[in-house]
């Protein structure tokens, strides 16, 4: 992740081609440091909703060159101590500050930051299938007190006005709704299931590389920031389509995976069951150095869980991801288990020609699985099982897709709960 304030950053960018380079330097590690600029440009739209609110900064969770995190450390006292993106300059050593300078501000440069997405992502242009006959991607949008967003909406073609679950999907960093669907195929799921699926999109006003602001604590409340946006556009289209409420779940990857689940946390009553794609679990950061240091090594101490009741939930995490450490994984199962006393079994196979996986599955008393961990040997930050259609992911499975919806489907809010 790339801490990232869009104005500063450009200003940094001037400043460096006018040949300005201390004073640049000097802005990026104050940035970097937390604290903020002595000087930037003309506040923007964000500014009003985020930095002059007191928003720590947004944090890109993929380098897009690598797809690795790329973090600057928590304790910056000069130039020698300011890591460059992984894979870029100064990847074993840091480099003299002015050509690590410019190097850093080519990489984050608009226009940029969306080019050769590394690692197993492919091209950030999702490649859209077809529609089935009668089936329907619509766009729509929110909005309500804490400010609107716009959404894809999957209405499959098996639709016959009886009432159907419905998925939420959010997208990682630098993605869309369209790429996201994509590269998770989760709209032919829809079709064999008979499912809704809505696919919240992020904006570049809010976040500037579109992540989900996770380890901002105003969007870690219920009815507040991004989780109030979600909740609407959830409770929107359950208001505008035939959905039943007692089948209605929320997934995400990355950034989005952390977001789903502070959902899950949240809003009890509203989501059944929750999926958590390489994320973190809710309240693993606080501000910019706790998010970084989650990344790293996962949340400082254990995840508290915000119900005393189970949220089943499903975890797909890569044991080679070095953008967000899998030991994340274990701290969202922990925070979901809400300190209940549960059964694990462990399970082992291999996708033909592809990763080999670690299944666990966690059941009550009554020997009903209500968590489910899977640990992709190999893999890395990318959508398990996923589609070259979009980005960030492994075609070379397990399918996440299948499994969370087949996960989903098995749990429906208990009677009167919804």
């Amino acid at each position: 992740m790339n801490a990232i304030l869009p104005n500063s950053m450009l200003e940094a960018t001037r400043l460096t081609r006018e040949g300005k380079l201390g004073e640049a330097s000097a802005l990026l590690q104050t940035l970097f440091r937390g604290a903020a600029p002595a000087a930037t440009a003309a506040p923007g739209p964000r500014t009003a909703a985020g930095a002059a609110a007191g928003r720590p900064p947004r944090i890109i969770d993929i380098d897009p060159e690598t797809g690795e995190a790329a973090a600057p450390a928590a304790a910056a006292p000069g130039p020698a101590a300011f890591p460059w993106p992984a894979g870029g300059v100064g990847t074993t050593a840091t480099p003299q500050m002015p050509d690590a300078l410019r190097g850093f501000l080519d990489r984050i440069n608009p226009g940029g930051l969306a080019q050769g997405l590394g690692g197993l992502a492919q091209g950030a242009a999702a490649r859209a299938e077809p529609l089935p006959e009668g089936a329907r991607f619509v766009a729509g949008t929110f909005t309500g007190a804490a400010g609107g967003r716009g959404y894809k909406l999957y209405i499959p073609a098996a639709s016959r006005g009886a009432a159907m679950p419905l998925v939420v999907m959010l997208h990682g960093c630098t993605q869309s709704p369209d790429d996201f669907a994509a590269g998770t195929r989760m709209n032919a799921l829809a079709e064999e299931h008979g499912c809704l699926i809505v696919y919240p999109g992020q904006t570049q006003a809010a976040n500037a590389q579109k992540c989900w602001n996770w380890f901002s604590p105003a969007d870690q409340q219920r009815d507040q920031g991004e989780p109030a946006l979600i909740a609407g556009i959830t409770r929107q289209v359950m208001r505008d389509h035939a959905v039943d409420p007692r089948r209605v779940y929320v997934a995400g990857l990355s950034a989005g995976g952390a977001a789903a689940a502070i959902m899950g946390q949240a809003y009890p009553e509203l989501y059944a069951a929750v999926g958590v794609h390489s994320g973190l679990a809710c309240g693993a950061a606080r501000d910019m150095p706790s998010a970084f240091a989650a990344m790293r090594q996962g949340a400082g101490g254990p995840a508290e869980a915000r119900s005393r009741q189970v949220m089943p939930t499903i975890v797909f995490h890569a044991d080679k991801d070095h953008t967000v450490n899998p030991r994340n994984g274990d701290q969202v199962i922990a925070q979901s288990a809400a300190s209940s006393t549960l059964r694990a079994e462990v399970q082992r196979g291999q996708v033909p020609g592809g990763h080999a996986y670690t299944r666990t599955l966690h059941a009550d008393a009554a020997g009903r699985p209500v968590l489910e961990q899977w640990l992709v040997h190999g893999g890395g930050h990318a959508w398990s099982g996923g589609s070259v259609a979009g980005s960030y992911t492994d075609p070379r499975g397990p399918d996440a897709s299948r499994e969370m919806l087949r996960f989903f489907l098995e749990h429906p809010l208990a009677a009167g709960a919804a």
